[in-house]
């Protein structure tokens, strides 16, 4: 059996004989780079994926809009036929849905060829009047909050029955951060419960081969700053923090955190909710920060001249810091999936990078492809 420093590259060394689907670089006819990903060094307590890229489940939700079931089928076949082996989902995406619609998909094929990563802090409840939230058109459930010992494996155990699959390989304690809008300043207290129930229950659980690796799923930094000191995780979900429009808090804080306790990263919507592939919505929102859309329109600039796109930009430089595991963007097209595998494959020219940089419009220091 893979212990939990090696699983990653275990569980997918099958999947790398197939490698991805052929694709058309974007910026460049040039040879296609190897791995654009960065490799866990040698001891370290992280995880090397084969193929570092993985599909999130926030669209598959029904976040901002209605997915039917055939759409959301759909768009996990394209992602498995372009090679994606990496999916992660919630149970608070789309209050179930997007966990019983992974599971519907994943039951069809081998349990040892992909890898999925599900999340705990919430403990959903049937409900006639399911709250007003980012899903539309939700399952029929209420939720409510428990970062307990026994609410975590109440968690696992309900997850597993909405996938119909028998294990999880990684479990991230979800929305445990200042960012939540339930919490806000009282996130802190939230985060004492799960000190003492569902970091040390993860644990016992990964000890007990349960699970195999588990870690913080969140939106801003302190959390998992919190987390590396106060216990044992392997590997984190970082979603919105490190990206082409943002990254500098993470670069310099969170990632170097991170490799000093050898945990590794999961980078949750590099896209930032889709607003670096085009769309006028900044992570979940609608609120953009002032001078983002001029920022991004001069990254874009730049893109063109080199032949290339900001998406694909994008996607690369969330991959390229050697603490990131995997990238994981979310679509509800299947033509999406394989756009995003194909511009994972993509050769950008350095001359892009520098000038970047040269404009200040990534910070000097910042890892890229290459």
């Amino acid at each position: 059996m893979a212990t939990r420093r090696d699983f990653m590259a275990t569980g997918l060394k099958a999947v790398a004989a197939t490698g991805l689907a052929p694709v058309i670089p974007v910026f460049s006819k040039g040879a296609p780079p190897g791995k654009p990903f960065g490799k866990a060094s040698p001891g370290r307590r992280n995880f090397e994926f084969e193929q570092a890229f993985g599909l999130g489940g926030v669209a598959i939700g029904n976040a901002f809009r209605p997915t039917t079931d055939q759409q959301a089928q759909e768009a996990m076949e394209g992602a498995w036929a372009a090679g994606v082996r990496y999916f992660d989902t919630s149970p608070w995406y789309g209050l179930g849905l997007s966990e019983r619609r992974f599971g519907h998909f994943l039951h069809n094929h081998n349990r040892e060829d992909y890898i999925l990563s599900t999340k705990v802090g919430r403990i959903l409840k049937a409900s006639k009047s399911p709250p007003k939230t980012m899903w539309q058109q939700p399952s029929p459930f209420d939720y409510e909050y428990d970062y307990s010992a026994e609410g975590t494996r109440r968690s696992i155990e309900d997850s597993l029955q909405r996938l119909g699959i028998e294990s999880i390989d990684i479990v991230f304690i979800h929305d445990l951060s200042p960012d939540n809008g339930d919490m806000k300043d009282n996130w802190t207290d939230h985060f004492k419960v799960a000190e003492k129930g569902a970091m040390p229950e993860l644990t016992r659980m990964r000890e007990e081969g349960l699970i195999k690796a588990w870690g913080l799923g969140v939106n801003t930094v302190e959390p998992i700053l919190k987390t590396l000191e106060a216990a044992d995780p392997d590997i984190c979900l970082s979603a919105t923090i490190y990206s082409l429009i943002e990254h500098e808090d993470a670069l310099n804080r969170l990632f170097p955190a991170c490799e000093q306790h050898g945990v590794s990263i999961v980078a949750g919507a590099p896209l930032n909710s889709g607003f670096l592939a085009g769309i006028n919505r900044y992570n979940y929102s609608t609120n953009i920060p002032e001078g983002f859309l001029e920022k991004r329109e001069k990254i874009s600039r730049i893109a063109s001249a080199h032949g290339g796109d900001v998406r694909t930009a994008a996607l690369q430089f969330a991959a390229a810091p050697s603490v990131v595991s995997a990238v994981i963007p979310g679509t509800r097209y299947p033509e999406q999936a394989r756009a995003n595998v194909a511009s994972m494959k993509t050769k950008i020219p350095g001359d892009f990078w520098e000038e970047l940089k040269q404009e200040e419009l990534i910070a000097a220091h910042a890892p890229t492809p290459g």
